[in-house]
């Protein structure tokens, strides 16, 4: 071994010791030398499978993430429950208190779901969550023509305040939270889920759940419209008013990306669509006069969680850190609850496929994984059969048992945001991020998220990412194993569940007799005094909505009496 001599140079000459290196630069060499020593002679004795690697969204993903892939910044990571909180909400996450466990049922008539509904909270269910049919999500009435063949078929019938009474006969709405998936005439509806309470003697401090209530992502995505934009947004704030002053532990509105990328989004156009979504609530509902301090904290969020493991972890860490950023120096949030961005998730039901349908517990499995690394509040895991019909109960079973298995034997929570410093997952997240901005300016630019509707921006978008990702699928390059790989050509064995049209006879009879014992004068009044609160410009529609139902008036009804004032909304063809 040489050594060296310690020499003491004079003052006047420069030092001859080398400079120390930075950890950058070691990095940096160690990496080299790790290209040119180990993966440039792996490659030539056995090349990669491709050229290149993306993300289900199509972002590029390098070979591989070391420290020089991102500058990690301690403030932008956070801590735990504090802000931007990145890492989560809640200082000590699942270590304080599991997710929600939500199961999303509902089918055939009110007694039928009300069945399903107990028998889900005897396997561990912790919270409910309503799927009302076709007819309830459009305002009809079961016995209106249009309602033919749909009613009860892909979700719950209730198209009158006795039918929510039913559907809510012995459920303790004191101690269980209820999420309803619906929008248009989510108004409506909450107006009879909230007198049922009133019934079971549950006063509005006591109520709590959500309505799902985003009237905007509908027109992005869903379709399931009643009226034209700009008076569907005032009924929504009316309902954000109207929690705020009465029901404080209510979610009046859960900003839905779910059906974005059911409609065929990226993960990044999820991200941005429903950030930009929940931003023009908060624009609306300060423009009405409400501090956002006092309205904030009960705005949830709701997002998919779809098969890219990663992307899908990246996508809720940057959606916490661009709400929270948004609300404190955007709207000027003081309170953090304010900032905070609570979530429900639910595994995609757009991967689902009908071939080879027991492979999907395995999707929703690793979907369920990615939204609890993610750091959800709520999570719903779907059935197995979900590409071919109704969840029976076995399937939803298993669905639910998925999720106790995650809780209680994977060893998951035991930890806060496990991926944190990930320098793969740190980097994912930053370029969400920086995805979502880039979107939220070209949002900006074209006046807003109500007017980018109009123009039918949000449309073209998802349709191009849409047409992108079958296209793929078609042509083998994006492989959906049992569909489009490892085909298997035996019949699909799948106990099926039928709903007749018994569901709609039953329905109908009972909305004759309603009609045929109320005051009609009584009815015909509250309807009127619907239309007269709509034709003013900002006066608060929910008394005149719980005013209609409580004169017997049905869900059609009153969203008619809505319509004559509003009018009907046909969007721009976007093909």
């Amino acid at each position: 071994m040489a050594v060296s001599r310690s020499v003491t140079p004079h003052a006047s000459e420069p030092s001859k010791r080398s400079r120390r290196r930075t950890p950058r630069e070691e990095y940096r060499e160690d990496e080299q030398r790790w290209e040119t020593e180990t993966l440039r002679p792996a490659l030539e004795r056995s090349p990669e499978r491709k050229t290149e690697f993306t993300t289900l969204g199509g972002i590029p993903v390098g070979r591989l993430y070391t420290p020089l892939s991102s500058t990690p910044d301690p403030e932008r990571i956070g801590a735990p429950g504090a802000f931007p909180f990145t890492r989560g909400i809640h200082p000590t996450m699942y270590q304080g208190r599991l997710w929600s466990m939500r199961m999303f049922s509902g089918f055939g008539t009110p007694e039928d779901t009300n069945k399903r509904f107990r028998y889900l909270l005897a396997h561990g269910e912790s919270g409910l969550s309503i799927a009302f049919d076709d007819p309830t999500l459009y305002g009809i009435d079961a016995d209106d023509p249009e309602a033919e063949g749909e009613v009860g078929k892909c979700g719950v019938n209730v198209s009158s305040l006795d039918d929510m009474g039913r559907l809510l006969t012995a459920i303790p709405l004191a101690d269980v939270t209820t999420s309803m998936t619906i929008n248009g005439p989510a108004n409506i509806v909450w107006g009879m889920y909230t007198l049922v309470a009133e019934s079971q003697g549950v006063s509005p401090d006591r109520l709590g759940g959500t309505t799902q209530n985003d009237i905007l992502k509908e027109y992005i995505a869903q379709k399931e419209f009643l009226y034209p934009p700009r008076p569907a947004l005032r009924l929504v704030i009316d309902t954000i008013e109207y929690g705020t002053k009465h029901f404080p532990k209510w979610n009046p509105v859960s900003i839905s990306g779910y059906h974005i990328r059911e409609a065929g989004s990226t993960a990044a156009q999820e991200l941005a669509f429903t950030l930009a979504d929940g931003m023009a609530y908060v624009e609306a509902s300060m423009a009405r006069g409400l501090d956002v301090d006092d309205f904030a904290p009960r705005l949830s969020f709701f997002f998919n969680s779809h098969n890219d493991f990663f992307e899908e972890i990246a996508k809720f860490r940057a959606a916490r850190r661009l709400w929270a950023e948004a609300m404190r120096d955007r709207f000027h949030a003081k309170n953090p609850r304010s900032q905070w961005m609570r979530f429900h998730t639910q595994t995609a039901g757009c991967s689902c496929t009908a071939q080879q349908p027991e492979l999907n517990v395995v999707r929703t499995t690793v979907q369920a994984l990615a939204g609890i690394l993610g750091g959800t509040q709520s999570l719903h895991t779907n059935s197995y059969d979900e590409a071919l019909q109704l969840p029976s109960e076995d399937a939803v079973r298993i669905a639910l048992r998925t999720q106790q298995i995650l809780a209680f034997e994977s060893g998951v929570p035991a930890t806060i945001d496990p991926f944190g410093g990930s320098y793969y997952v740190e980097w994912l997240t930053d370029r969400m991020c920086d995805e979502a901005r880039k979107y939220f300016d070209q949002i900006d630019s074209i006046g807003g998220v109500v007017s980018a509707i109009e123009r039918g921006f949000f449309q073209r978008e998802i349709q191009e990412a849409s047409f992108r990702f079958q296209r793929a699928v078609e042509s083998g390059d994006y492989k959906v194993v049992g569909a489009n790989a490892y085909a298997d050509a035996e019949p699909v064995k799948v106990p099926r569940l039928k709903i007749s049209e018994s569901a709609r006879q039953a329905q109908s009879k009972r909305l004759k007799q309603l009609r045929a014992q109320r005051d009609g004068r009584k009815h015909a009044a509250a309807l009127e005094r619907v239309r007269t609160v709509a034709r003013t410009e900002d006066e608060n529609t929910m008394p005149a909505v719980l005013e209609a139902l409580r004169a017997k008036a049905t869900l059609g009804e009153i969203v008619h009496a809505f319509q004559d004032v509003f009018g009907p909304y046909r969007e721009r063809a976007m093909y």
